[in-house]
């Protein structure tokens, strides 16, 4: 009897020891989403001035959990060196001289991220964001192929085949409906997906993340709205806008 005891004991020991070595809601998947700043702009931001004309980056966000730790602030300071490159390539279209929406980025996913080693600083995160957007260079293959900003309208086929071919993985492409009776679709945002040691994976099209108009930058819903991205819709023309 005291020997069962002792191995129930044993037992359940161990059992707590996995929980602790394996993080709770553990993210699986990363995903770094392009946005295309003339649609961005014309979602409803009165004060965005879309004058940049190349896909910049909205943010890298793991597949789990939002704002996992609201007590581990943002701090700029922590990432001086990458500041010239973020300010470029992740810029803030409604506030270009603040920090505001890398904060708000960082709180959101970068704390969730930071769950795995090779993202649990903000350096890490910011500067493993920049990496990834640098590597895909998606602007640079959609002009290589072609696929540029114009007023003639485009199939989708054509916008996910350039992608699916060159980097051999399925996006998830997201556009913007002006209306429920319209004959186009705005393309407004590119999500390229990697697994948790940073290949490439395949994005599942079932998910989609959100950007609001009052302020929010995205949140993790189901898209069906006029004023917000949802997946682009396979059959419908796609209108790639150009600089205004």
């Amino acid at each position: 009897m005291r020997l069962r005891c002792l191995l129930l004991l044993c037992l359940a020991a161990a059992l707590s020891s996995a929980f602790v070595v394996s993080p709770p809601h553990m993210w699986t998947k990363l995903i770094l989403t392009h946005h295309w700043p003339s649609t961005f702009c014309g979602m409803e931001h009165p004060a965005c001035h879309p004058n940049i004309s190349y896909w910049t980056l909205h943010g890298l966000w793991p597949d789990k959990g939002i704002d996992c730790n609201s007590s581990w602030h943002f701090n700029s300071s922590q990432i001086e060196d990458l500041l010239p490159d973020m300010k470029k390539s992740w810029p803030d279209l409604i506030n270009p001289s603040s920090a505001g929406f890398w904060k708000y980025e960082w709180h959101k996913h970068g704390t969730c991220a930071a769950k795995a080693a090779s993202l649990n600083s903000q350096h890490k995160y910011f500067g493993k964001a920049l990496e990834l957007y640098h590597k895909v260079d998606l602007d640079s293959i959609l002009k290589k192929f072609d696929i540029t900003p114009s007023e003639n309208y485009y199939k989708l086929s054509q916008i996910e085949g350039v992608i699916e071919n060159f980097y051999s993985v399925t996006p998830k492409i997201q556009c913007v409906h002006p209306s429920k009776n319209a004959d186009f679709q705005i393309l407004g945002q590119i999500e390229i997906c990697f697994n948790s040691d940073f290949t490439l994976l395949d994005c599942e099209k079932q998910f989609t993340m959100k950007t609001t108009s009052k302020g929010e930058w995205d949140s993790p819903i189901a898209v069906d709205k006029a004023s917000g991205f949802s997946v682009c819709d396979q059959d419908m023309p796609v209108y790639y806008p150009p600089l205004s």
